[in-house]
């Protein structure tokens, strides 16, 4: 029975795969107490050897117990043996695969490799022999006599050998920067647009702001030193500086300046803590980024920073805007100054020679800055009669106020259109006429003062002629109907005037006038605190009232805020002025 289990155990295993002695690829410590190398045995032998092998152990079969405990053994030891067969062989046909995996890949590496350079040995031997063929092609035919013709064919050889040499030796000198000079076609490389993150929008708003800080820091320095905040500062550098122009040292000195900063800042990043600055500088708190922000933080952030992207633009825009404008004649009397000037400075560059030219604008660009700069700023009416660059820069106007005139021009055309009838000798009703600028001031229920029970002299402001749409919260009433109306809103000199949707035509009594005078506290407010941002509402206080009126759902909150608090503190200013004691 144990013969047969052997028999089909290892019968296909034996057959199909090598002997392990003779494998090639094993190492010396895999089974090398086992395997020997031997001549290879036949089946039949093998099965001859274990039939001797059991036939002793037959005869041992006298003790039921040593009978079992040697069967099991052997059949342990089959098991075992068998396993170790298989997986020495899998290792050896897997390392084989591998072998051969690495020796294709590189002959594929290494004949692409070579095929390269044939082509470029093959093109580099044709350009030396076009090369050589050009210079002898050149060079005088010289008839070689008949008796000299060995040495004279050695001698040219000779040359070749040389110029070959020279040539490969130039080449192996300067080729790699020949190289370099070969036109290759640009390779455009397309940037990947990172997507819209709230933290990431707030850090390069933060690093947008630091890297300009050195700018703005430098600006602010020269301001502060021709305003004089320094006086000793100022005064040293005014005296200085007009020394060196009176030299005609002054390209040297912002040479030496630039210079200056260069070792400073070299100290500073080595460790040294030198801080040099007219104006001290203000360290602004950093706030510590948030890791886990809400929605409505998120929110606000993303509303904070577009609000101050929005008015970078503005600026930068308004900036571009007045210099194109500048230059396209858009306010001819303007640009005819600098057109003036620019011709001036062009005469005066071709007449006077330059020590004499550099030596006229050092002085008046000191004189300038130092003097003529600190009396204009300290006397705003005198800056806006006598400074040219700032009435010109001032008075520029930008796309969008030229925008705003044209349709203000093309309004004021319809009206005096329209106003050339029958319009010229009454108004129509419901409409009340400004006498000064001829424009007509109404609601939708009718004329504005008769709307409100105001005099005519109350006209809406120019910053709400339309007025702002919003919902009058009053918080001392208890019904819905009352609690909460729709409307615009209005402010004109003396009154803030809500005129209420719901109204009846001819009708004011649900509309709401509020005397200026009257206000006691004005503040913006956030009638919803779980929404995000400052919110859209302004809360007015009067003695009337026990608790303030809030106009909210106001898309131009902030707009009516400046307009409503400005106009108020003009009206308490001048009660004020008229009557100190109240």
């Amino acid at each position: 029975m144990l013969k047969r289990l052997d028999r089909i155990r290892f019968r296909g295993r034996r057959d199909e795969f090598l002997d392990l002695a003779e494998s090639p690829n094993t190492s010396d410590t895999e089974c090398s107490e086992e395997i020997v190398i031997k001549p290879r045995a036949s089946v039949r032998e093998t099965e001859e050897v274990r039939e001797a092998e059991v036939e002793p152990q037959g005869d041992a079969q006298a003790g039921p117990g040593s009978f079992s405990a040697a069967l099991d053994d052997r059949t342990d030891l089959n098991e075992v043996k068998g396993h170790l067969e298989i997986a020495l062989l899998e290792k050896h046909y897997l390392q084989e695969e591998l072998r051969k995996l690495k020796e294709e890949s590189n002959v594929d590496s290494l004949k692409q490799e070579l095929e390269k350079e044939r082509c470029r040995r093959i093109e580099l031997e044709q350009k030396i022999n076009d090369a050589l063929r050009s210079r002898l092609e050149d060079s005088p035919s010289q008839t070689p006599k008949a008796p000299s013709a060995p040495s004279a064919a050695g001698s040219d050889k000779q040359k070749e050998t040389l110029v070959d040499t020279l040539l490969k030796w130039l080449y192996d000198r300067f080729g790699v920067y020949i190289e370099d000079f070969r036109f290759q076609p640009e390779e455009t490389t397309v940037e990947t647009e990172e997507p819209l993150s709230a933290k990431r929008l707030t850090e390069n708003m933060r690093r947008l702001k630091r890297g300009f800080r050195p700018v703005t820091n430098f600006m602010r320095n020269l301001s502060a030193l021709s305003s004089w905040y320094s006086i000793y500062t100022s005064a040293i550098a005014f005296i200085v500086y007009m020394y060196v122009a009176w030299n005609g040292w002054v390209i040297p000195m912002f040479l030496f300046l630039a210079i200056l900063r260069l070792s400073l800042n070299y100290l500073i990043a080595k460790g040294w803590r030198i801080q040099w600055s007219i104006v001290p500088e203000v360290s602004e708190p950093v706030e510590p980024p948030k890791e886990d922000l809400t929605v409505s933080e998120k929110f606000q952030l993303v509303l904070d920073v577009a609000q101050k992207a929005q008015n970078l633009f503005g600026r930068m825009a308004n900036i571009l805007e007045k210099i194109k404008n500048l230059f396209m004649w858009v306010q001819p009397e303007l640009t005819q100054k600098l057109y003036v000037g620019l011709w001036l400075a062009f005469i005066s560059s071709c007449l006077l020679p330059y020590k004499l030219l550099g030596f006229i604008i050092g002085v008046y660009a000191g004189i300038k800055f130092f003097i003529i700069d600190f009396i204009f700023k300290s006397c705003p009416k005198l800056r806006q009669r006598y400074d040219t660059p700032y009435i010109i820069w001032t008075n520029l106007p930008t796309d969008l106020q030229l925008k705003e005139r044209s349709n203000t021009m093309l309004g004021r055309r319809v009206i005096a259109a329209g106003g050339r009838g029958s319009l010229t000798a009454a108004a129509p009703v419901g409409v009340s006429r400004d006498e000064d600028g001829g424009r007509y001031y109404s609601t939708k229920r009718g004329a504005f003062h008769e709307v409100f029970n105001l005099p005519e002299s109350e006209r809406p402001l120019t910053v709400c002629e339309t007025g702002w749409r919003c919902c009058l919260i009053n918080r001392d009433r208890k019904t819905p109907t009352d609690y909460i109306r729709n409307g615009v809103l209005y402010v004109t000199e003396n009154y803030l005037c809500f005129e209420s949707s719901s109204s009846r035509s001819g009708s004011s009594k649900r509309n709401k006038v509020i005397k200026l005078l009257d206000i006691t506290d004005i503040q913006k407010y956030k009638v919803l605190s779980v929404l995000p941002g400052s919110g859209m509402g302004i809360s007015i206080a009067t003695p009337s009232t026990q608790k303030p009126m809030v106009f909210g759902a106001m898309m131009h909150r902030d707009e009516a805020f400046e307009a409503i608090y400005t106009q108020y503190t003009k009206i308490i200013t001048k009660a004020t002025a008229i009557n100190p004691e109240t």
